[in-house]
């Protein structure tokens, strides 16, 4: 008899890991059928969302309070189909905003069918409380990170680090990059800048600004400069004209494989926080992060966040290595200076890249698994319990 696994993720981030785990889980069981809330990337695969994810992908106190009432009526769409479904398990994936209210509903309505949550939330930069929280409506927790297990169980929550998907993502690129840059119009020999304003909404609106004087600026010292900006299909239209009138020559591309083609072939990167700079780390390119929110949601966040570092990388060595301007610091001038700096000592550039891969080794699982075998090998064993 086939098995239900009803999956819940609210960000491409999520749709990206979760169609990993597809995968995975129809080599492991065959006859697994899928359900749920999804994007682009799981509908590839064949997956129906229930609703365009783009509705609720949103972050920050200034973007969720508009569309409050939107959210909460898609939360009972999703509990009322789990309702009627009865699936055999729920993987919820990250977007533990949105993750947390579904959970803690399907807790008042007694629903007793395991959950498993994909990508903890991040207790160890903020909200600490949540790890407690996490261990009440939870059954099982799967980490990309190796020191996040404890976090949580010592409250009782069985963890399982499964290893972080950018691991498995960039595991076998192959592709020909004079190939890449010819397809893209990119001028034989151009110093190629990748531009990553993030694939959420209001971070196109708040970074791409910053991002685009930064770039204009940067071709004025390099007039080769071709700035690529690899984006989602959700908001590549929004993406393309908020970069219309630049003038510096630019493509805006979509496509996971693509993305990951425009990180090698491109010299520097300027990079929304975030997993992207795993990616960027694992391709071997040089980049720093940016990210803010507006004027209120900083100065929450300012006060809230207890992590000292914003980036993996440097959480993981505990020191800056890739530079990061966040908040007040997201600023087009210290992110100009920063990256001509390291665009012209490509030496320094190389050596900021062979330090966080030495970090990066510790996100592979231990074994033969990838990251998604590992964590299918847990959502099957949850359910067989």
């Amino acid at each position: 008899m086939s098995k239900l696994v009803y999956i819940v993720t609210g960000e491409p981030s999520g749709d990206i890991l979760a169609s990993r785990l597809m995968r995975s889980l129809r080599r492991q069981r065959p006859d697994v059928c899928f359900a749920g809330l999804g994007g682009e990337t799981m509908a590839e695969q064949g997956f129906e969302s229930l609703f365009n994810i783009a509705e609720i992908s949103v972050m920050g106190f200034g973007e969720v309070l508009p569309k409050l009432p939107l959210i909460l009526k898609r939360l009972r769409q999703v509990v009322a189909d789990i309702e009627r479904r009865q699936p055999d398990v729920i993987v919820t994936v990250d977007s533990w905003g949105f993750v947390s209210v579904l959970l803690s509903r399907l807790r008042r309505k007694k629903i007793i069918i395991p959950k498993i949550n994909y990508v903890a939330p991040q207790v160890w930069a903020w909200k600490k409380g949540r790890a407690r929280t996490a261990a009440k409506l939870l059954d099982r927790l799967m980490t990309l990170l190796p020191y996040e297990p404890p976090y949580f169980e010592k409250y009782g929550l069985r963890c399982d680090f499964v290893g972080h998907p950018v691991v498995e993502n960039t595991a076998n690129l192959r592709d020909d990059l004079a190939e890449f840059r010819h397809r893209h119009g990119v001028p034989q020999g151009a110093r190629l800048l990748c531009v990553l304003p993030g694939s959420r909404g209001h971070e196109v609106k708040t970074l791409v600004p910053i991002f685009k004087k930064v770039a204009s600026r940067l071709s004025e010292q390099f007039p080769d400069l071709f700035v690529i900006i690899p984006s989602v299909a959700a908001i590549a239209d929004a993406v393309r004209c908020a970069f219309a009138n630049m003038q510096t020559p630019h493509r805006v591309i979509v496509g996971q494989m693509e993305r990951y083609n425009a990180f090698r072939a491109s010299n520097f990167a300027i990079a929304a926080s975030g997993t992207v700079t795993l990616e960027l780390t694992a391709c071997g390119t040089p980049h720093l992060i940016a990210y803010t929110f507006d004027p209120i949601t900083n100065w929450i966040a300012d006060k809230l966040v207890t992590s000292r570092y914003a980036n993996l990388i440097n959480i993981l060595a505990n020191r800056i290595i890739i530079p990061e301007f966040t908040l007040a610091s997201c600023r087009e001038d210290l992110i100009y200076q920063k990256s001509l700096e390291l665009m012209l000592h490509p030496n320094r550039a190389q050596e900021q890249v062979a330090q966080a891969q030495q970090y990066f080794s510790q996100l592979k699982p231990s074994g033969d698994m990838m990251p998604s075998e590992k964590a299918a090998a847990v959502v099957l064993d949850a359910m067989s319990k």
